[in-house]
């Protein structure tokens, strides 16, 4: 998980923390690993430990310099923080010793025990989400993409299925040696020259992975709560059971409560809402 100590994400981060733990058989056997700005670091370490005095977490310095240069603009601000892309970086950021991670976005709540995610069988794959294979996936790319043969012939002899980043399980032993951090910047350098897509980091990992992804429930990743990227209007849950909600799009529960326009299901992550009483976004 990402933390952005200047950034609302923060209040974000903080509820997707606690609902990890509320809803953990074991909690204490939950480790968070941490990437953020060094020069963050003091201030959220201090954030972490007061709120959580007994959570077992590491923290990783992510530098944007890392990204800066191979980010393109996108049809929202938001994903063109650089913290957007440091789940790109996760396997060269953590210890060797780490070799299965869950990559979770700060704009969620864990409504389960997040070990039956983690337990999951990835087989042969590296990467295992919820697939959504009823998505256009022509949408996620731009008409110069699929009339190039170049690279639209990425996807021969596979079936690419629409996958959500904000969820993942990654084997990272497996990315390590395969070299995906490396595959998924060579894309982001060709859209850089030829803008073949919108949409920040999620099209590189449709790239790379898309067709080639463990399937995970969909329980395990109930998205799209915040709307589209350019309106953010509310909707409703995806039919079946439910085990994460996830805000993905423009709108957020916690501005949508702030400003007193609240969704009925940004009422569900209210109660993690650490931010409700005090600021944890404090130089004191």
């Amino acid at each position: 998980m990402t933390l952005d100590y200047s950034s609302p994400y923060l209040r974000g981060s903080i509820a997707a923390v606690l609902s990890v733990l509320q809803h953990s058989t074991c909690p204490e056997n939950t480790v968070f690993h941490f990437l953020a700005d060094p020069h963050h670091h003091p201030h959220l370490r201090k954030t972490i430990i007061s709120t959580f005095p007994y959570l077992g977490f590491h923290l990783y310095t992510f530098n944007p310099a890392t990204v800066n240069h191979l980010i393109s603009s996108s049809i929202r601000r938001a994903l063109d923080q650089p913290l957007n892309y440091a789940r790109i970086y996760l396997a060269d950021l953590l210890p060797t010793t780490v070799t299965r991670i869950i990559y979770l976005d700060s704009d969620l709540i864990v409504v389960d025990d997040i070990a039956k995610l983690w337990k999951i069988n990835l087989n042969s794959h590296v990467l295992g989400a919820p697939e959504y294979c009823h998505a256009n996936f022509s949408h996620y790319f731009t008409s110069k993409f699929w009339s190039n043969p170049f690279f639209s012939a990425t996807f021969r002899n596979r079936k690419p299925c629409y996958f959500n980043t904000g969820v993942m399980v990654i084997e990272l032993t497996k990315w390590r040696t395969q070299g995906f951090t490396q595959k998924l910047e060579h894309w982001m350098r060709i859209q850089k020259r030829y803008r073949i897509y919108e949409l920040g980091s999620l099209p590189p990992f449709l790239l790379v992975f898309a067709g080639n992804v463990e399937g995970v429930e969909h329980r395990w990743n109930q998205h799209g709560l915040g709307g589209d990227n350019l309106e953010g209007l509310c909707r409703d849950l995806h039919p079946g059971p439910v085990s994460l909600l996830h805000w993905s799009g423009k709108g957020k529960p916690w501005l949508r409560l702030d400003a007193k326009k609240a969704c009925t299901l940004d009422n569900l992550w209210a109660p993690y809402d650490l931010l409700r009483h005090e600021s944890l976004i404090s130089d004191s």
